[in-house]
């Protein structure tokens, strides 16, 4: 299971689309592979990196933060987030389509 939580965050996000549409990069998974992290491009709330996390509940906790200088800013944290929603509140948060219609 050692990144397969984390690969299926990415595919439920919208796999390689996502990745070209928002810009993402630098994608980081921790040890047990229950979260995931990546940098995303230039957005309205200024969010340059998102975490999502699989909780003890088999729900996701998303957290938008802007990293700079060293310092990391915490801007905006959902909680209990089933998986067909992972891709709306990105949308909403950052502004960002994750795929072409």
């Amino acid at each position: 299971m050692d990144k397969q939580v984390a690969e299926t965050i990415l595919q439920q996000l919208g796999g390689n689309k996502f990745r070209v549409m928002t810009g993402a990069s630098r994608f980081t998974t921790g040890g047990d592979g229950r979260w995931l992290g990546f940098k995303i491009g230039r957005n309205a709330t200024q969010c340059n990196w998102v975490h999502v996390q699989l909780n003890a509940k088999d729900l996701y906790d998303i957290t938008f933060s802007r990293m700079a200088a060293g310092k990391v800013k915490t801007l905006q944290v959902y909680n209990d987030i089933y998986n067909d929603q992972l891709v709306p509140i990105f949308e909403q948060y950052t502004g960002m389509y994750t795929k072409l219609f």
